[in-house]
């Protein structure tokens, strides 16, 4: 099953990169399981990169704990990329999140935003393993999935 093989609605949504195949979806699974174990330094890494990008993001989160920001990020992130096996439950799981950030100040700019900055994250913690390779399935598969959110979050445009 390709990750643009799913409800119609949802379907509207994907960007036109084309489906992800299952060789980019065990790119995708099988560089994140590298990425497990350094989940901690992951997190900081993120979160360092979204506020150098974005700044005026930091207040966003002003009253969260960021380390347990960084668990809840690396657990999400895991769910998701695990999710690719089984669409039927992680594209609701991830409308959920995208209508969740509704009450948390988020735009539809912020997801262009945090989209580099998971891909730095990457780079920086897979080295040599994010091959152009890797960085595509992960592109896809990021945008994709914010693609699904911003729609849960803003509806159509």
């Amino acid at each position: 099953m390709s990750l643009f093989n799913f409800k119609k609605k949802e379907a509207e949504a994907a960007p036109a990169q084309g489906p992800l195949t299952e060789a980019q979806k065990d790119l995708v699974q099988s560089s994140w399981e590298k990425v497990v174990p350094i989940a901690d330094t992951a997190a900081e890494l993120f979160y360092g990169k979204l506020f150098e990008l974005d700044p005026a993001v930091k207040p966003l989160f002003a009253n969260s704990d960021m380390s347990e920001q960084g668990k809840k990020l690396m657990q999400m992130i895991t769910v998701a990329v695990k999710g690719l096996d089984n669409l039927g439950e992680l594209v609701p799981a991830v409308q959920k999140l995208g209508e969740r950030h509704n009450g948390y100040g988020v735009t539809a700019e912020h997801y262009d935003t945090v989209g580099a900055a998971l891909l730095d994250t990457l780079e920086k913690g897979l080295g040599e393993a994010f091959t152009p390779e890797t960085k595509e399935a992960w592109t896809i598969t990021y945008t994709t999935l914010a693609s699904v959110m911003k729609e849960a979050q803003f509806g159509k445009a």
